[in-house]
């Protein structure tokens, strides 16, 4: 069986921004959902769980920034990586991208070949990422088979410490 499309969201309320960035990414094997305003993204973001979000910061319902914000807080998408494509060019706009838990920023027009490298190393770093913490969980359920619950969460929370597996005796 062979391994599913990473899935994109785009949002961006400007259709041929929308259609140029949709082309590029299927031409280079990613399934693609799209959005053209801030509501409407989270909306789809909640829904369709993409692998990477591509998103506008100028937008007239809600700014990209906003959107970034309320990804960051909903647990659902907490994880999922966020490129804003931008046509602010203010080094202040792109901290600020940064700062609202975004993890790229490219400016527009947007050069395609950089646009997939980051799109190809976010999505290799989230694959890493969904690995790792699904390995945590069979650890965890494994671990549960053996010994308490308690000292599996122990064990997973600092790995590296010396603890016993054992449950903890009272103090006497």
């Amino acid at each position: 069986m062979a391994a599913s499309q990473p899935k994109v969201l785009v949002v961006d309320d400007t259709e041929a921004n929308i259609k140029l960035v949709r082309a590029l990414l299927r031409g280079a094997g990613y399934e693609v959902v799209t959005a053209t305003c801030g509501t409407d993204g989270l909306a789809v973001a909640a829904a369709e769980q993409p692998d990477l979000i591509l998103l506008d910061i100028m937008m007239p319902d809600l700014t990209g920034f906003e959107v970034c914000q309320r990804l960051r807080a909903a647990p659902e998408t907490r994880q999922t990586p966020v490129v804003f494509l931008t046509a602010l060019h203010e080094m202040e706009d792109h901290m600020k991208a940064l700062d609202v838990g975004g993890d790229d920023i490219l400016t527009k027009p947007i050069n395609k070949l950089e646009l997939l490298t980051r799109a190809r190393s976010l999505l290799r770093i989230r694959a890493l990422t969904t690995e790792v913490q699904e390995q945590r969980r069979v650890i965890h359920d494994l671990l549960k088979t053996h010994v308490s619950a308690e000292a599996a969460q122990r064990y997973l929370a600092d790995p590296t410490a010396n603890l016993s597996l054992d449950r903890p005796k009272p103090p006497s």
